[in-house]
C-alpha cells in the first residue's frame, strides 16, 4: 500500500505555499483536499481512468490552484475589474494536455513492446 496519507498531507502542503498560505493554517483545509481529490479525479478520466501516477502531482496541485482562483468567477471566461483583464480558460487541464498525451503515448509505446506475436 501507499504511504497516501502523507502523499495527500504533501499535496496539501503544497497547494498552500503556492496558494501563500501558511501550512499551520487548517481554516481551508477541508476546501482545498476538495479542489486537489477533484483534479486528481479529473486527470483520472483524462488518462483513461489510470490513476494519476506521481510524476503527475504536480499537474493535480497547479489544476487545484486554478480552481482555487477560479472560485466565485465559475462560468465567465473574461472578468475586468478596474482595467485588470483575467481569462479564464474552460479547461483547467488546457496548459498540461501535452504533459498528459506524452506520457499516454509513452505508455502505449511500452504496451507494445511486450506481449505474444502469433506467427
Amino acid at each position: 500500500m501507499r504511504d497516501e496519507i502523507s502523499e495527500d498531507n504533501q499535496a496539501l502542503e503544497n497547494l498552500k505555499m503556492l496558494l501563500g498560505m501558511y501550512p499551520e493554517d487548517s481554516s481551508q483545509d477541508k476546501k482545498l483536499n476538495w479542489l486537489l481529490d477533484s483534479a486528481r479525479a479529473r486527470l483520472k478520466v483524462l488518462l483513461g481512468g489510470l490513476d494519476p501516477p506521481p510524476e503527475m502531482e504536480h499537474i493535480v496541485t497547479e489544476a487545484a490552484v486554478i480552481r482555487f482562483n477560479r472560485i466565485g468567477s465559475e462560468g465567465m471566461t473574461i472578468n475586468n475589474v478596474e482595467g485588470e483583464t483575467q481569462h479564464f480558460s474552460s479547461n483547467d487541464f488546457a496548459g498540461f494536455m501535452d504533459e498528459i498525451n506524452a506520457w499516454l503515448d509513452a505508455r502505449k509505446q511500452n504496451s507494445r513492446r511486450g506481449g505474444f506475436r502469433f506467427l
